[in-house]
Formats: C-alpha cells, structure tokens, sequence
C-alpha cells in the first residue's frame, strides 16, 4: 500500500492524482491543514517514522529536507528500506531518497510521467549505464543481490564484466545498455578473474561467484487429488526442480485446471515461491493434447482433458515451449514443468481464483470505514451493490468496474457479484453497516449452497467487518449497548410477523436493550407500533428510546424520546430505533442533548469492596 502524504492544501490537487493513479495508493493528510483525507495524522514526523518502520513505499508532497529529517533516525540497512520518493506540489520535480532500488526510482519515473516533470534519479548505475542490476525489469530476479554492487562498480569503472546468456536471450534487451563483454564483440581472450553475469534458468550453486540472472522462462503444472497436503505438493515440487537442475526463482507461475481452483495446496505452494497461481478450463487444456507426453483415461473422465500438469504447464508456457520435465507423481499429485523460448508473463496466462469481498462500510462517511474495508475496496476490479452505497464511497470507485443495482435487488446483486468472481475478477460487493448484520453476507453462502454452481462453490469469499448502525447510534448516544442487548429486524418481508413478535416477547422478557433494524418502510407502518406495545408490557413507559437518522451522513438526526411517548410517524427507512432496558439510564445535558448508558453493575462491586 503506498502512502502519498500531503501536508497542506496547496499539494491537495495533485496528491489527489496520484492516489487515484498510483495501484493500492492512500491519501495521509496532516489534519490541522487537509480535510478529508483517508487516513489523518497530527505529528509529521512520527507519522513518516511509523509508515518507514512498517515498510509503506512513501510519496511525499513537501520539501526533501522535511522527510531526510523525519527518517535519519531510523536510517540503518538499505537492503531492507521501503521506496520514499519526495515531490515538489506543482509535480514539476520527483525526488527518490530512500529505496532507489527497492521501487523509488520507477516509483518517481511514473509520477514524472503523470505530471511531466522530472524524475531526479541520481543513482549511479541508472544514470550511467541506464538499468540496475539488483533491481532488473518485471520477469527477472537475481539469485545473489550481494554480488550486483560489485559488478556494477566494475562497470563503472570501465572493466570488462562477461555476460553470459544460456536462456530467454530474446529478453535480454535491458542488459544490452551496459558494456558487457560477451567474447563476440571483442577478440581479445576474456580473462579468468573478469566478473561474470550469468542468465540462467539452471540452478546454481551457494556462493557463486558469478552474479546470476534468472528470467521467467518456467511455468509448472500441478495436479492433486482434492485436500492434498500442501506439504506433499510441495515437496513433489521442490524434487521436480531439482532433478531437471531449474531454478525455482525462473518459476513464472503455478497453473493447474480451474476444477482445483479452490485447491489449498496449490495456492500455498504459489505463495511459497511468491508467484501467482492460474488455472485453466478443461477446453483450453484439452487442446494441448498433442503436446503431452503420455494420456491418462482416468483424468479425462474426471476433468474432460488427458492431462493437468503438463497441460496446464504448456499451455502457460505458450505455443513455443516444450517440456523440460514429464510429468512427475507422488501419492496424490502430479507435476510437470515447462519451458519457454521468452519471459512469461505469469500473471496473465490462465485466469485466477475468483475473490468475492463482502465489505461493511459502516455509516456511509470515509471515516466510519474500517482501513481493511477501504483496502478491500480497492484490491477490487469490480464493485457490487446499491447504487446509493457506491455513491458514497466517491473516489474509491475510480478505475473500477461499477455495477449499480436498485432498492430490492438484493439477490441479484449478489449473483452478479458471484458470476464475477467465478470468472477470476476481484470483486468487491459493498453494503451498508456490517455485511454480516441484516445485510448481504447471509445472502451470499444462501446462494451458494442453493444454486449448487460448482464454480460460486470454488470462489474465495472473505467477509469484511464495518460498523453496524446500532454501534454507530450507541456511541453518538453514550453507551446504551453496555450490558446485554439484542438486534431486531421488524422487516417480515423474509420473516413472519409471528416469528418476530415471538423473538420481541422473548426480548422483553429477557430484559435486553433491543435495537430495532428496519423499523417502518412506505408498505410496512404498524410494526414499530406492535413492537412498542409488546416491549412496554414488560418495561416501564418512561424507558429511554432513541431514533438516530440518517448516521454518519448529512443530516444526520438523534432524538432520545420515551416507550410510551415513541410515535412511529416520527421514524422513517433511514432510521434506527434503539429500546432501552429496565436498567437503561437518562442523563440529561447541559447543551439540551442527553446521554444513554446502561450500567453493568460496577456500583454494586465498589459497595462489595468498601
């Protein structure tokens, strides 16, 4: 998650850009002098200390000097410093401080090329020899970092350093600004001390000398009977790459057949090698046929295709490639590995698991969603719901799919949001106050078990909490919810009355602060009557009710009246009606307001101990 940190209304503009331009980006405003922003901060240095300390690449808005003296305290390992790049308001300059090679430097030549200023690079590889050989381009990763620096200083300084190419030498584009000595271009003999780098997909041995290159050339295949131990999978992994003598850092991505979307094993074994795991339909696999090296009866009459690993793996390795291991078996998987002429783009062959986030957003205003809700949000490629709730998330919509339904379109909300995620989109379905609590989160494992959809069943679904209204309510209040309370929804559209009126008495008899969800809508006004009148049978007429509107939005209203003085008509589809208890207490304010609490019973343990 980047961080663009703004300190004062004049780089608002901008910052405001870049958040929405830059992926994962969030806007840190200091608050004495910027409204609005995501996250808030008073103490600039502390703030810059504490996004540095947990690792968040850093764009900040000001002067250079402010952040070099917010950080110097905490400057020890540049190998381990998060990217932290200084830009002048007006965007004209973008400065890399810290973490050139982690990110700064690309960080800094995007937002100059956003702005059309310039991007202050001044790290000695880039500028002179135009490429960094710790931090090469996507598809590539370096077996030994340590090595690069003296590399690049032999270059620096006009020594010969051999290149030697032995894979993906289409790819090789970005080396070929710097002057390597390839035994081609020059006819003097290369001396045995010259220092070497090595692009490979081979495996190498610890402490190489050589500075060693690995370009994304592999793409492995897996197969594995359902519930496979991650354990077994791997380690059937592991002994694959190290028969055919491959680097597991050449490894583009983990592909199987979307049937093991779901599959445990193979999303901890992607993320044991940091690559991402694909899958493709059985169509798709089917059609590599004639490149497999055997064809198995069982597999085709359980996935429709002869074969899932190598399959799967040459069909990620493109139409060029060949298999540089056969399929290989363990108790319950296969595995198989194939190589490609070119760097692989991991991420965009095959399709990934489908993630549906089920996402709270409190009251509707940014400061009542949760960072995780915001976060969910924006990891999402496509965003589900009620066209009022996208409404209020504004700017977070940016740059995503919006697919906005009506007022009681709930169930078609939530298939549109399933479908999604079940052809591998990131999806977010947004609802107000938490998912979980008379809301969509129910709704979606009902469809999913119901529908019996076999790819709904293989989406990743993950609920994200927000804050309910009544939490809302209560904390405006004071602490009406301090003792045992219970939620009420009055709505019988999905209910019976009698199953509501059954939980009503039960409420009253119980002595429950009640909070009543749904109190009246335009078809539904006598309910809130017949629950005042079951809960007052069992309750004093001067019990405190509250009827807070409209939270965490404009014109919201609190109004604290009694049980026997609460008047339906004062109560609308916007509302919700909190219902004291017996030990439920008024205090009034000296502003007019009042305050709810509910006491727990501390009174009672302090005279106890006197």
């Amino acid at each position: 998650m980047t961080a663009v940190v703004v300190l004062g209304p004049g780089g608002l503009p901008l910052a405001r850009q870049l958040v929405a331009a830059l992926p994962e980006a969030i806007l840190h405003g200091y608050a004495p002098r910027v409204a609005n922003a995501e996250i808030p901060f008073d103490d600039v240095a502390m703030h810059l200390q504490e996004l540095f300390s947990r690792g968040e690449p850093i764009v900040a808005l000001c002067a250079t000097g402010i952040v070099i003296r917010s950080l110097a305290p905490l400057l020890a390992d540049k190998r381990t410093e998060p990217p932290v790049v200084a830009v002048a308001e007006d965007g004209s300059v973008s400065v890399p401080l810290l973490g050139g090679h982690h990110g700064a430097n690309d960080l800094a030549r995007r937002i100059a090329a956003l702005t059309g200023g310039t991007a202050a690079i001044t790290t000695a590889g880039d500028v002179r020899l135009g490429l960094a050989l710790d931090d090469p381009p996507a598809g590539w990763r370096v077996a030994n970092p340590a090595v690069a620096k003296g590399v690049t200083a032999a270059l620096l300084a006009g020594d010969d350093v051999e290149l030697t190419i032995e894979a993906a030498e289409a790819d090789c584009d970005w080396l070929g600004a710097a002057p390597f000595c390839t035994g081609k271009s020059k006819l003097r003999p290369i001396a045995p001390s010259m220092p070497e780098v090595l692009v490979t997909d081979h495996a190498i041995s610890p402490g190489d000398a050589r500075l060693v290159l690995h370009p994304a050339t592999l793409a492995i295949g897996v197969g594995c009977e359902r519930g496979a131990a991650p354990a077994e999978v791997a380690d059937l992994v592991r002994q694959c790459l190290a028969k055919a003598n491959l680097a597991s850092n050449a490894v583009a991505g983990i592909y199987s057949i979307t049937l093991k979307a779901a599959e445990p094993a193979i999303h901890a074994l992607a993320t044991d090698l940091c690559v991402p795991a694909r899958f493709f339909d059985a169509e798709t696999l089917l059609a590599e046929t004639p490149r497999l090296s055997e064809r198995s009866d069982v597999v085709f009459r359980e996935t429709g295709c002869w074969g899932v690993a190598e399959g799967a793996a040459l069909a990620a390795a493109g139409p060029d490639a060949s298999l540089a291991l056969t399929k290989q078996r363990s108790e319950r998987a296969t595995c198989a590995i194939a190589r490609s002429p070119q760097i692989i783009d991991g991420a965009s062959r095959g399709r990934p698991r489908g993630r549906l986030v089920v996402v709270g957003i409190g009251p509707g205003h940014a400061a009542g969603r949760t960072a995780e809700a915001d976060a969910a949000i924006r990891a999402a490629t496509d965003l589900v719901g009620y066209r009022l709730y996208l409404d209020l998330l504004g700017s977070l919509t940016t740059g995503r799919r919006i697919h906005a339904f009506d007022l009681g379109e709930e169930e078609a909300r939530v298939r549109a949001a399933l479908a999604l995620a079940a052809e591998g989109r990131s999806v977010a379905l947004v609802s107000s106050g938490d998912a979980g609590i008379y809301a969509m989160g129910s709704l979606v494992f009902e469809l999913i078990e119901r529908s019996g959809n076999p790819g709904w069943a293989r989406v990743e679904v993950a609920m994200m909490p927000g804050v309910s209204a009544m939490q809302v309510a209560a904390a405006r209040l004071g602490a009406p919810l301090g003792h045992d309370f219970c939620a009420i929804s009055l709505s019988d559209l999905l209910t019976p009355w009698s199953a509501i009126e059954q939980r009503l008495r039960a409420a009253a008899a119980g002595d429950f602060v009640v909070a009543l969800y749904n109190p009246v809508s335009r078809r539904r006004q006598s309910q809130l009557a017949a629950a005042r009148d079951v809960l007052m049978a069992a309750r004093p007429a001067d019990t405190p009710v509250a009827i807070a509107r409209n939270l965490g939005r404009e014109g919201e209203q609190i109004r604290v009246t009694t049980l026997s003085a609460l008047n339906p008509a004062d109560v609308d589809m916007l509302s919700i009606v909190l219902v004291g208890s017996t030990a439920t207490r008024r205090i009034d304010r000296p502003d007019g307001g009042a305050w709810l609490y509910t006491p727990r019973g501390y009174d009672g343990k302090l005279d106890a101990a006197s």
